[in-house]
């Protein structure tokens, strides 16, 4: 009798229904992957072996497979959102248990910790104070709010456009208070090794066709001599620079000048800063400053920090600087649909999933990590709303072979 077939496919359309009613009840869960309900035929055994005349007894669920689609992704106001666009999962420690999520929704806690709404702490590599960021065993990611500690100027990149049509001067007569004894001259703010600010101002006085020396203050007061200038005291320029007849610097004596910046902060004192003037040419045009590229800061507090594609986290500070944080790392797996699945958007790792491929965004054949992204639930609505209907004419159908098994044993039972 066709009963057993009858119910097996009843009890198949209904989970069916019931993976389709979870798709569409998480359509709007972010990192969501829709479920797919996979059945397989049942047969009897028999004791001859033959398959000529065997009628199957139903159907069975043979697995519920995930299908790992990419999710569309969409713009979040949250900054520390983020979407792997491609293959893997975010790895999260719920207090040593590691899990793997695809919804990337984070916060961060009052200890620095990036967090998911079902506590996960997200996990990577910690970067040292010179945002070198360590390669090793993962840990979770803590975002270090310190301050930035100041860095000393040791390097200025002055590229100049010096005005070959201007007359040639006597540099013993420079005064950098007298604008008449010098050509041209510039300033940049630069920093001891306190963070406090200088202002060095460099001043070209040209004495010869291709020839201009080169010199100095430090906060106003002159480097390398005092004021007033005399036969005894003449001023010390920094150097000379020597130009080709084509316009272009072919060298600086002595090479590179340098600046030595005596400081009454408590900061390192003299700190020494190195100019380098290349790409500095002497035109018939107006004086210019094509590049003014000093390499010191003052202190800066952290005021916010961005993730980079390939999971860098880069911290923003008040003095203009960033510096690197942490990365963020992927996993991936060859066997995905062998993840378990234990809610709260995570999965963990199986016997049948194999072990995890652990790296960086963007290698190993991972995705990259978009900032202030979310990746959606990859269900599409309208296909689970004709999936519905085609598993309610199912069950339908089902129960009607139920019921005309039914009125054929009620006809059996009523001969006499």
């Amino acid at each position: 009798m066709s009963f057993q077939q009858g119910l097996s496919g009843l009890n198949a359309a209904s989970k069916s229904l019931e993976t389709i009613g979870n798709n569409v009840a998480n359509a709007n869960t972010v990192g969501f992957k829709q479920s797919q309900m996979q059945f397989s035929d049942i047969y009897a055994s028999t004791l001859s072996g033959s398959g000529a005349a065997q009628i199957g007894i139903g159907t069975q669920i043979a697995r519920v497979a995930q299908l790992f689609s990419q999710g569309n992704i969409t713009a979040s106001n949250n900054p520390l959102d983020m979407a792997i666009n491609g293959d893997g999962f975010f790895r999260m420690s719920s207090g040593g248990t590691i899990t793997y999520a695809r919804n990337g929704q984070f916060e961060l806690t009052k200890e620095g910790y990036i967090e998911n709404a079902a506590g996960g702490r997200l996990t990577g590599y910690m970067a040292d104070a010179n945002g070198v960021v360590a390669i090793g065993a993962p840990t979770e990611i803590i975002i270090n709010k310190a301050d930035l500690a100041p860095k000393a100027t040791t390097k200025y990149e002055l590229k100049l456009t010096l005005d070959s049509r201007k007359d040639p001067l006597v540099a013993n007569n420079f005064n950098p208070d007298d604008p008449t004894t010098f050509s041209d001259s510039t300033s940049v703010p630069v920093y001891d090794s306190l963070g406090n600010s200088h202002v060095l101002r460099t001043f070209y006085v040209k004495t010869a066709g291709g020839q201009w020396s080169v010199f100095a203050t430090n906060d106003g007061v002159p480097i390398g001599y005092t004021l007033p200038t005399s036969a005894t005291n003449p001023p010390v320029p920094l150097g000379t620079m020597q130009f080709g007849t084509g316009g272009v610097l072919t060298g600086t004596t002595p090479s590179p000048l340098v600046a030595a910046m005596a400081v009454t902060t408590g900061a390192v004192t003299p700190f020494n800063i190195s100019i380098d003037h290349a790409g500095t040419q002497q035109f018939a045009q107006a004086f210019g400053v094509a590049r003014q590229l000093p390499d010191g800061y003052k202190a800066g507090t952290l005021t916010g920090f961005d993730v980079a594609n390939d999971g860098s986290i880069v911290g923003r500070y008040s003095n203009g600087q960033v510096n690197v944080l942490g990365q963020v790392i992927l996993s991936r797996f060859a066997n995905p649909n062998g993840l378990q699945n234990i809610g709260d958007n995570q999965w963990v790792e199986t016997a049948e999933s194999g072990v995890p491929l652990t790296s960086t965004p963007g290698s190993s054949g991972l995705g990259a990590v978009q900032s202030a992204r979310v990746e959606e639930s990859n269900v599409d609505l309208t296909a689970e709303l004709v999936n519905m209907i085609t598993a309610q004419r199912y069950y339908q159908a089902n129960a009607q072979t139920i019921k005309t098994q039914d009125q054929i044993m009620q006809t059996l039972v009523n001969l006499r």
